[in-house]
């Protein structure tokens, strides 16, 4: 049996018809989900555990081991004060009608600041920062002492000590000085150690709770309903713009972190407030993809105003009686430019490049625009909120 030619030119590429049909699905599929996930942001890229945070310490200490250029002990009593304390602990007795006698120009008192985080244990390390208080000129090549870290409540968590390492310098006399960047601030690496350890206790009563860094109420819902989505209708609530509340499933109560680690990965898509940020300082100027104007209309122009000092001298001739007369004169130049009315129109919906491509056509400066922005905003045409910086 003969199979025509044509029949079989008609079976190829109904197959290949197929299989380019199946291609672009494939692909429209890959792209919509990339579309999708690019959407969304993990839940702890937006929100945090209540009680799972930072701590905040800070002690007083002394610096030795300085070339010179530590503190003036005529000018930094308490530096003073800090050294004779020090001794007397050590077991050397000084003359406290003395201690004005005491000239030392290689120590320097600063502060020590470091942050305590959530679930350190006590023997592991942190790194702290070294700033100095009075007059030193360079804490290059210190050694920071024993110096205990408070916490708010008073109480000892950790305890620094170690060589400073300062990425500055700063050297000079009497006529000139070279410097280069801050050396009176230092950082020691690994520098505390945890003495003692703040309690966080989570899952309490069987109840999670998240507070969003940026609250507001359509990511608290989206991220309920990606939460319930995942685990179960009625496992996350949304008490209010910033908090969501989350009852740990009876499969995770004896492993709660697991729980939270499948939580935190949940993809949300994240709602804002439209906002234009103005920094009228920088003349920086950034809008939010939300922002949207009522049909407006703009005009820019600007006044220059030149003024100009000449002077006309005359001279009497050769061996005259005579002298010489300066008359001065002063040219106004007034140079105003074409103000240029631009509409910006919403009718059918305006994007933030549609914005920034009207207002350029005006040729504005950013400060030009700050301006603009504020008459904009003064009109009632901006849909957002403007922030001031």
């Amino acid at each position: 049996m003969t199979i025509p030619l044509t029949n079989i030119n008609n079976v190829y590429f109904g197959v290949y018809m197929k299989i380019i049909v199946s291609f672009i699905l494939a692909v429209s599929l890959i792209c919509i989900f990339q579309v999708q996930k690019s959407e969304g942001v993990r839940i702890k890229d937006i929100a945090q555990l209540h009680g799972v945070r930072n701590n905040q310490l800070i002690g007083y200490g002394l610096i030795t081991g300085l070339s010179g250029t530590g503190d003036d002990m005529k000018k930094s009593r308490f530096t003073l004060q800090a050294i004779y304390n020090m001794m007397t602990r050590n077991g050397i007795t000084l003359n406290p009608d003395k201690i004005r006698d005491i000239k030392i120009k290689n120590v320097a008192a600063a502060m020590v600041t470091a942050t305590l985080p959530p679930f350190a244990s006590s023997g592991s390390t942190i790194d702290i920062t070294v700033s100095s208080m009075g007059d030193a000129k360079s804490l290059a090549g210190g050694t920071l002492l024993m110096t205990p870290l408070v916490g708010a409540d008073g109480q000892v968590y950790a305890v620094a000590q170690g060589p400073l390492a300062i990425s500055g310098f700063s050297f000079g006399g009497k006529a000139a000085q070279a410097q280069k960047n801050h050396p009176t601030v230092g950082r020691i690496s690994g520098g505390a150690i945890i003495e003692n350890t703040v309690a966080v206790e989570i899952g309490k009563n069987g109840i999670l709770q998240y507070q969003l860094r940026d609250a507001d109420f359509t990511t608290s819902a989206n991220m309920s309903e990606a939460i319930n989505r995942r685990f179960g209708t009625g496992t996350a609530f949304p008490d209010n713009s910033g908090t969501v509340k989350i009852s740990i499933p009876e499969q995770f109560r004896k492993n709660i972190v697991e729980f939270v680690a499948a939580i935190e990965v949940l993809d949300v898509n994240a709602d804002s407030t439209a906002k234009v940020v103005v920094n009228e300082r920088t003349g920086t100027i950034v809008m939010g993809r939300d922002v949207r104007l009522s049909t407006v209309a703009v005009s820019h122009g600007n006044l220059s105003l030149i003024i100009r000092e000449d002077y006309q001298v005359s001279q009497p001739n050769p061996f005259a009686d005579g002298r010489t007369v300066i008359t001065p004169q002063t040219d106004i130049t007034a140079v105003e430019e074409e103000g240029q009315l631009v509409l910006i129109d919403m009718y059918k919906g305006i994007s933030l490049g549609e914005i920034a491509n009207a207002l350029n056509a005006i040729g504005a400066t950013p400060r030009d625009l700050i301006a603009i922005f504020q008459a904009i905003k003064a009109s009632g045409s901006m849909h957002g909120e403007l922030i001031i910086i």
